[in-house]
């Protein structure tokens, strides 16, 4: 296993890959990241007047999905990329229909919120990158309402050999690949690396609850390669 790299590291890493960030996440997903975002958005139980949190929001692909069903409240994103947060912002400009959302850059383990705050939450492709899940989970619950829930939709290493032997091959194939013809095959390379270290549904679901969350459900979809982690608080 390959030493897990700072959270500096990590940012710098996301800084770098903003431009061609969306072009590889369909390459990534072949597409259906859509659909699994667009699932995640509905479990996380949003409604029109609610205050809504999208955190690690990249370019904003799930905020604008929270900001289409809060239409009355408010929508915040997060990200500690200052990049990714500028082409969320130009992208927001296109997307008149929208109430303004509110960007923020800030670390998910230091979240500039009061306690008890808002309605419903999601995270796309950001626990995995974290530095400490627990207080990640410590730190999302506290600026959650009480009931509130947090959808968190992530990539993960299948538990059967032959998937997670061929999710490998497309990884190292394909998606570094791609990410070299875009000039970001050494930041794409960290993603196999970072699915080794990242904790199975069983250890999420543990993590969670010992964060203090009443519930905590994990739904695998594409036979493990990705997954949503739904947690109550």
């Amino acid at each position: 296993m390959t030493s897990s790299p700072t959270a500096q590291e990590i940012k710098a890493i996301f800084n770098q890959i903003a431009p061609v960030y969306d072009t590889l996440n369909d390459g990534l997903s072949f597409g259906f990241h859509r659909i699994w975002k667009s699932m995640t958005v509905k479990w996380s139980n949003p409604n029109p007047n609610a205050i809504a949190l999208d955190l690690c929001c990249g370019s904003g692909y799930l905020t604008f999905l929270l900001a289409k069903q809060v239409t009355q409240g408010q929508v915040f994103g997060v990200d500690f990329s200052s990049q990714l947060l500028e082409i969320a912002k130009e992208k927001e400009s296109t997307k008149s229909f929208l109430k303004p959302i509110q960007w923020l850059e800030a670390d998910v383990l230091h979240l500039p919120f009061p306690p008890n705050h808002f309605d419903c939450a999601t995270m796309g492709y950001g626990l995995r990158n974290v530095t400490d899940i627990s207080h990640c989970f410590q730190e999302i619950r506290r600026v959650l309402k009480p009931k509130a829930k947090v959808a968190i939709l992530d990539f993960h290493k299948p538990a059967n050999d032959f998937i997670a032997n061929s999710q490998k091959w497309y990884l190292d194939n394909i998606v570094v690949n791609l990410a070299d013809f875009l000039g970001a095959k050494n930041e794409y390379a960290y993603i196999y690396p970072s699915l080794e270290r990242f904790p199975n549904d069983t250890k999420q679901i543990q993590l969670a609850l010992e964060a203090g969350y009443s519930e905590a459900i994990h739904y695998p979809l594409l036979g493990g390669i990705m997954g949503v982690l739904l947690l109550t608080k």
